[in-house]
């Protein structure tokens, strides 16, 4: 999928969250899926970024994003459920969601890891995730063809030493979206769920997990983003419950 070559305009008409859009692969994936016709829903924490991105948006003529601050570390259901009525209010449908926004937490050992960051990690990396699609699932339902992006690891197919929590829930997110997949296909079949493993990026989490890594020896977001745009669009229509690499 890394040289997929997408139609210029494969997602036109098309509405589509992305969460952690203010930085990193979030953001090369809101242009991406901008620059193809979507109207974008960018999600995040910080309202600079995603003021950013949206500033991106309009300044290259794409279809106007909208701006959802949201910080998944400390939301409430309340807050998913007032989400999930605002944009009902603002949309017909959901046509898709990336759910990329992560935390790496700690490197190290887990017999020592701290179980506050621990428990910080999961609820960022994995129950907002369930949260979040929960709230939006009557959007996504009323798409004739909508698609949720899991965002996996390596090290969430096989664990190697000290990376925790992030490797816990990445493993975590898998069985999510796999549950997500076989449950939709036969209760609601225009649903599809898939996970994508970006591999090593240039990017602020992988600088952080690999300080000693010359990023220039990385691809970067944009590089990535093929596999994005398949699994987002029609061609990606009989994928479902599939853990692909983008590299």
């Amino acid at each position: 999928m890394f040289d997929y070559q997408a139609p210029s305009q494969l997602l036109k008409g098309k509405t589509i969250m992305v969460t952690g859009a203010g930085d990193g692969i979030g953001k090369a994936a809101a242009l991406t899926y901008a620059e193809h016709g979507a109207t974008v829903i960018l999600l995040g924490r910080t309202t600079k970024k995603l003021e950013a991105v949206y500033d991106a948006i309009e300044a290259k003529g794409y279809p106007q994003a909208a701006i959802v601050p949201l910080n998944l570390d400390g939301a409430s259901e309340h807050e998913y459920r007032e989400l999930a009525n605002t944009l009902t209010s603002e949309f017909d449908q959901l046509d898709g969601v990336l759910h990329n926004a992560s935390l790496l937490g700690e490197r190290c050992d887990l017999q020592h890891y701290d179980i506050r960051l621990f428990e910080q990690v999961m609820r960022v990396n994995v129950t907002s995730q369930l949260a979040l699609t929960q709230a939006l699932m009557p959007l996504l339902k009323k798409s004739p063809a909508a698609s949720i992006i899991f965002t996996s690891s390596g090290v969430g197919r096989t664990a190697k030493a000290k990376w925790g929590a992030y490797a816990i829930s990445k493993f975590a997110t898998e069985a999510m979206m796999q549950l997500f997949a076989n449950e939709l296909a036969e209760s609601q079949p225009n649903i599809r769920a898939n996970a994508i493993n970006p591999g090593a990026t240039k990017t602020a989490m992988r600088a952080a997990a690999y300080p000693n890594e010359d990023p220039n020896s990385l691809p970067s977001a944009t590089d990535i983003m093929p596999l994005y745009l398949y699994l987002m669009g029609k061609d990606s229509l009989t994928i479902n419950g599939q853990s692909l690499n983008a590299q």
